[in-house]
C-alpha cells in the first residue's frame, strides 16, 4: 500500500503531465511561416522562417509576446 508521500508524488506528477499537455505545441515542421510579421508588418527573415516553421511574428514581436506571458 502506498504511503502519503508516494500518493502526493503521483498526484504532482499527474498535475505536471496535465499542464504540459495543455501547453501550446510548436507548429509542425511542415507548417508554412508568414513572410511578414502579423503584428508589426515587418518582413520575417528567411533564416527565421526556416528555423521556426509556422512562425507568425518577427523576433522583436515574439519576444514581447513571451514577456507578456
Amino acid at each position: 500500500m502506498a504511503d502519503l508521500l508516494d500518493m502526493a508524488a503521483e498526484q504532482e506528477e499527474n498535475r505536471l503531465q496535465g499542464l504540459l499537455a495543455t501547453r501550446q505545441r510548436p507548429a509542425p515542421a511542415y507548417s508554412i511561416s508568414e513572410t511578414h510579421c502579423v503584428e508589426c508588418g515587418e518582413e520575417i527573415p528567411a533564416a527565421r522562417r526556416v528555423a521556426v516553421p509556422g512562425c507568425e511574428y518577427c523576433v522583436e514581436c515574439q519576444g514581447r509576446r513571451e514577456v507578456r506571458r
